[in-house]
């Protein structure tokens, strides 16, 4: 099984979409039919998006963790040093493999592995 799907939710989409791109994401803006305007980013056959929150959603879910395999880590973590990314554990090897962990404006831990 693989995942193929991630969706969330922020007050601050632009800025969201942004930041994820500092991952190396490329982001298409669209919508479904009459759903609302978000952003999708389609790689190797999964689909990330980034959606404005719902009416009924007084603020984003900060307690997902998401983990992306990231090539040259090291790279990206001296990228992202100087940016609105919150670092919470540099480059560390661990049992998993070599990763860090960053936080992203709402508050979503990311762990990135080297790959």
């Amino acid at each position: 099984m693989n995942i193929n799907l991630l969706v969330i939710r922020t007050e601050n989409p632009e800025i969201l979409k942004e930041q994820y791109e500092k991952l190396g994401f490329e982001f298409d803006y669209h919508r479904h039919r009459k759903g609302p305007y978000h952003y999708a980013s389609e790689q190797n056959g999964f689909v990330f998006e980034i959606y404005p929150l719902t009416k009924s959603m007084k603020k984003a879910d900060g307690n997902l963790r998401l983990g992306f395999d990231i090539y040259d880590l090291s790279v990206v973590i001296d990228r992202l040093k100087d940016t609105d990314w919150i670092i919470k554990s540099d480059i560390k090897e661990t049992e998993w493999g070599i990763i860090a962990v960053i936080q992203d404006l709402d508050g979503r831990k990311i762990e990135l592995k080297n790959k």
